[in-house]
This record gives structure tokens, C-alpha cells and sequence, in this order.
């Protein structure tokens, strides 16, 4: 059977991880400690972001390394444990749970719109739209007009 988006949320395979960055990798991210996050530590920060307030995926990674006081946290494993813990509140959400995690108030970086979330695109800001922010289209994106005024920056 295929796991669920919610046990796939809870499988923490023996994350969180910090070490140093070495070999290829320094050449593409720099040098320091990183932190590969837990999938369920993700979710947890994305469910303090409140409504009418914004967060992206770099004020996710910056709270993550001050948590676990590496130099910055994965941008890949952060992205994708963002895409999981979306899918998994839109599970529960299918299952008439109250409260599920505010996905769509998470952004990419530059303010855009992830477009790999629930619903894709038109789902999201739709609900964006609900909670008051602006959006403005650039090519085939969505980015929120001025984001940036509109971020929170209690993540811890």
C-alpha cells in the first residue's frame, strides 16, 4: 500500500541532521554547518505563520538554522517537506479536520506562488485572495504583491 501524505509527514527517517557541508556541495551552497529538518519541524513552522501574514521558504530555512544553530538548512529537503506537509493538511482537510496547516501562506522564494501545492496555482490564491493579499501575474507565475511588508518574522 502507498503511504499517505500524513505518515509520510510523521516519517522523520532519523531527521533532523547537522554536519558540515563538504565536497561538491560547498561549491554550490558555501561552506558551514547545514541542517537537513525533520518533515514534521517544517510543518510546525508553517502552522505558526498567522492569517494575513506571509512566510517563504528562506524564513522557514533561517528559523530551521537558528534552531539547530547551523550556518542554513537544506533548500531542498525544506521545500519538499513544505510540498508534504501541503499535501498532507489537504488530506486531512478532505476529512473534515478544523485545523490543518495554513500551506498557502508559504511562498516560494521571491514571493511566487507554489504552484506544486494542492489544487496548483488557482487553488492557492484563491485562498490568498480570501485572507486579503494582492496578486500580481509575471509570465506563467503568481507572485503576491509587495510580500514582503506582509512576512512574519516570529518563526521559531
Amino acid at each position: 500500500m502507498k503511504k499517505s501524505w500524513r505518515e509520510k509527514l510523521a516519517d522523520d527517517k532519523g531527521l533532523p541532521k547537522v554536519g558540515p557541508v563538504t565536497g561538491r556541495m560547498s561549491t554550490r551552497w558555501g561552506t558551514g554547518r547545514m541542517v537537513i529538518p525533520a518533515p514534521c519541524e517544517v510543518d510546525a513552522l508553517m502552522k505558526q505563520v498567522p492569517k494575513g501574514r506571509l512566510a517563504t521558504i528562506n524564513e522557514l530555512r533561517t528559523a530551521l538554522a537558528q534552531r539547530h544553530r547551523a550556518d542554513f538548512a537544506c533548500p531542498i529537503t525544506t521545500g519538499i517537506f513544505s510540498w508534504i506537509a501541503a499535501h498532507a493538511a489537504a488530506e486531512a482537510e478532505a476529512e473534515d479536520a478544523k485545523r490543518i496547516t495554513p500551506y498557502w501562506r508559504t511562498l516560494k522564494t521571491g514571493g511566487e506562488v507554489n504552484p506544486k501545492y494542492p489544487g496548483g496555482v488557482q487553488a492557492v490564491a484563491r485562498r490568498l485572495r480570501a485572507e486579503g493579499h494582492k496578486l500580481v501575474a509575471r509570465g506563467k507565475r503568481l507572485i503576491v504583491a509587495d510580500y514582503e511588508k506582509k512576512l512574519f518574522h516570529g518563526l521559531r
